[in-house]
């Protein structure tokens, strides 16, 4: 089972990640809530010292096309997650622009409409990853709650679309074997779950994690 860190805040963590056998790492830009964000100028930094070790997520808010292109030409990464809905014509443009970098959409479970979304998602991505968020809410969350979703519409998911999908939402070395056997994802994000209180990477919580898959 492939896994992906996300939230790497540094080189070191990145190196951690790598290290631990980690798939690939996610880094954090600008949201509008939530832990994990840094700077654009710190992203390509972490994302030039890992090129060609490990797969590279740039996790952009960003929706509309050219403002997601441009975000991607900056941090230089091998993936977009985009953690948010954007238009049809973001996933065109972005495959114009930047051929050589995926495209994961992220689709945030809270209830049965995800299935539909993640449908439609899959037409113009290469992977979709399910995510806690509430797109909708008071407070915008587009992901880094810590929070379980209902497993059963993931593994709807996971048995509808062809593309690969990603689970995320709230794993922790304690719950991964039971996610994992009841969706049936290709590959597992996780972050706060291996997070300490000051939110930096532990060690032992990541070893902990890896050695369950």
């Amino acid at each position: 089972m492939h896994f992906k860190v996300c939230c790497i805040n540094s080189i070191a963590e990145a190196d951690l990640a790598i290290k631990a056998g980690a798939w690939a790492i996610g880094l954090v830009a600008e949201m509008p809530s939530g832990p994990g964000p840094v700077s654009d100028p710190v992203i390509r930094e972490i994302a030039d010292a890992t090129k060609g070790r490990i797969k590279r997520f740039l996790l952009t808010s960003r929706t509309q096309p050219d403002a997601v292109v441009e975000h991607v030409q900056f941090c230089g990464t091998d993936v977009v997650q985009l953690v948010d809905a954007v238009p049809v014509e973001t996933y065109q443009v972005l495959r114009q622009s930047c051929p050589q970098v995926q495209i994961a959409q992220v689709i945030h479970v809270q209830d049965e409409t995800a299935l539909t979304e993640a449908r439609q998602a899959a037409e113009h991505c290469d992977m979709v990853l399910l995510d806690s968020g509430q797109p909708g809410g008071l407070v915008k969350t587009l992901g880094g709650t810590g929070n379980i979703h209902n497993w059963d519409i993931s593994k709807q998911i996971v048995e509808t679309l062809e593309k690969p999908v990603i689970l995320a939402g709230g794993l922790t070395p304690e719950n991964i074997s039971a996610a994992c056997a009841r969706v049936g994802p290709s590959a597992v994000d996780l972050c706060t779950g291996i997070r300490d209180k000051q939110y930096r990477l532990d060690p032992q919580r990541l070893a902990q994690f890896a050695a369950k898959l």
